[in-house]
């Protein structure tokens, strides 16, 4: 953990804390400054800071503190605002990875109908962790990669896969992969040296970090649309008087709807990047497709099994949001 990154985040903290009104939140962000994440969340920043007495300020590329490390930076109050993957904190919960539940939903609005019946269990989750949630931004569906072709599961056995959250740990293990956990920062190094051989993930992480240059396959499999989540910390929201509020919600709102409109926008344009590239791209075979869905279906009812009831009552919303 950067030392200075916790003096500074902790300084502006400090700051929030002896005032009604905050002057300055620093925003940790994973992602590099160019990802579309984190572009949409300088813009909620700035609509922030020119519309109320709040300034926020966007700390991209892990630069603030490291994507691994944000949830429990926003949550100790180390830093007032930050963004993460919702489904790398199954740890904490197992409701946080419900979007990426392998195969529940492959596609931008099966995602949405998914988003709108779990925000619910979303929300109050967070605010028993002293949390405040802002607003949601989705991935593309999510591709295989790999260095080599993967006709077969022996073309696969062995190789070290990058996980990001349990359930890719678990498909990996499933397929017969070796996971490895590796942040989205340390992505293209991984691949350059052999400690990540394969993944999977968005278009979107592929293109950031070049993996052209180390990859030659990538599978459209569109396993699942993983979110991650702008989150406040519960004291530094409580302490912002009720117009700042307003403000800070209207600008959640805006840029929720403009993310979800350029992830959907992007996802065709990252794969022909790809080919553009050099890159291997197309569906599995069936026979593979059909691997990864089995694995999909035991991971889905183990997760189940370890949301319960209120897992249940998501997938039922679900179902009976989708007519089934």
């Amino acid at each position: 953990m950067k030392m200075k990154a916790i003096l500074c985040a902790g300084t502006a903290f400090a700051l929030t804390a002896g005032s009604a009104l905050a002057d300055k939140w620093d925003m940790a962000l994973a992602y590099s400054a160019t990802n579309y994440h984190s572009e949409i969340a300088a813009e909620f920043a700035a609509e922030v800071t020119a519309n109320s007495d709040l300034e926020i300020v966007t700390h991209p590329g892990g630069s603030l503190f490291g994507g691994s490390e944000i949830f429990g930076a926003v949550r100790k109050g180390l830093a007032p605002i930050g963004e993460r993957l919702i489904s790398a904190l199954g740890n904490d919960d197992a409701i946080y990875e419900v979007d990426s539940v392998p195969f529940l939903a492959s596609g931008f609005a099966d995602a949405k109908t998914l988003y709108e019946v779990s925000k619910p269990a979303l929300i109050e989750t967070l605010e028993e962790g002293r949390l405040h949630f802002l607003y949601s931004c989705p991935w593309p569906p999510q591709g295989f990669y790999s260095i080599t072709a993967a006709e077969s599961l022996d073309d696969v056995s062995g190789l070290k896969f990058r996980a990001y959250n349990a359930t890719t740990s678990k498909m990996a293990e499933g397929l017969g992969m070796v996971p490895t956990k590796i942040e989205a920062a340390e992505l293209a190094q991984a691949f350059a040296t052999g400690v990540a051989q394969s993944m999977i993930s968005s278009g979107s992480t592929g293109y950031d970090r070049k993996l052209w240059e180390h990859v030659e396959y990538y599978y459209d499999v569109k396993a699942w649309l993983p979110r991650n989540m702008v989150i406040v910390n519960g004291k530094a929201w409580k302490r912002l008087d009720d117009e700042t509020k307003a403000v800070v919600e209207a600008a959640a709102a805006n840029a929720e709807e403009k993310c979800w409109a350029k992830a959907e926008e992007l996802d065709s344009w990252y794969v022909e990047q790809f080919k553009a590239n050099g890159m291997n791209v197309g569906p599995l075979n069936e026979a593979m497709q059909v691997e990864f869905q089995n694995v999909g279906e035991e991971l889905r009812e183990a997760w189940l099994e370890r949301a319960g009831d209120k897992g249940q009552a998501v997938l039922d919303a679900y179902a009976a949001a989708n007519g089934s």
